[in-house]
């Protein structure tokens, strides 16, 4: 079962993908964390969102670039957190694909689904802030919207979280 789990800032997607997750029947739980600790503030983040996994049984896995060349330890159930840093990473990092990352983004979730029986991807929803951006952001969000359509696509569940409410456009809940 593929899910994509869409949303603004402080919807409450993550922790909705999170209770999907822990309803799995499909352990281990692997939660595949893609923020680079860049910077003071990133690490602070990370260590944050270490603080709210704890007790909650999952396996982190950290992976920033290259997603499609991960091998997980054991078939079971993922949770991708999330798609907007990974992309970010496969666009502006030195190690990422560059003006391949959108092939980078979807054989990556190709690979994980071929590796799981349980695959949920948070993303972020873009362009409800507007369509005027300076500098590269354009080209982040564009790669950020086509990954998700490519995604949704491919995906049996798709939902926007809405002021933390699901709403479900593709499947429903389980």
């Amino acid at each position: 079962m593929f899910t994509l789990v869409v949303g603004g800032a402080a919807s409450g997607k993550s922790g909705y993908a999170e209770e999907l997750l822990l309803s799995s029947p499909c352990p281990p739980r692997f939660y595949l964390a893609t923020m680079e600790p860049l910077d003071e503030g990133c690490r602070a983040r990370i260590a944050r969102h270490r603080r709210m996994r704890a007790g909650k049984g999952f396996e982190t896995v950290e992976r920033f670039t290259n997603l499609a060349g991960l091998r997980l330890a054991a078939r079971g159930s993922v949770l991708l957190e999330c798609l907007g840093n990974l992309a970010a990473n496969e666009l502006y990092s030195p190690a990422g694909a560059g003006d391949r990352a959108l092939e980078a983004l979807v054989a990556g979730v190709e690979a994980l689904l071929a590796q799981s029986d349980t695959l949920i991807v948070v993303s972020n929803e873009v362009f409800t802030g507007g369509s005027s951006y300076k500098g590269n952001t354009g080209a982040y969000l564009s790669l950020l919207a086509c990954a998700n359509r490519a995604l949704a696509r491919r995906a049996d569940r798709v939902c926007e979280i809405v002021c933390g409410l699901p709403v479900y456009y593709k499947g429903g809940p389980a």
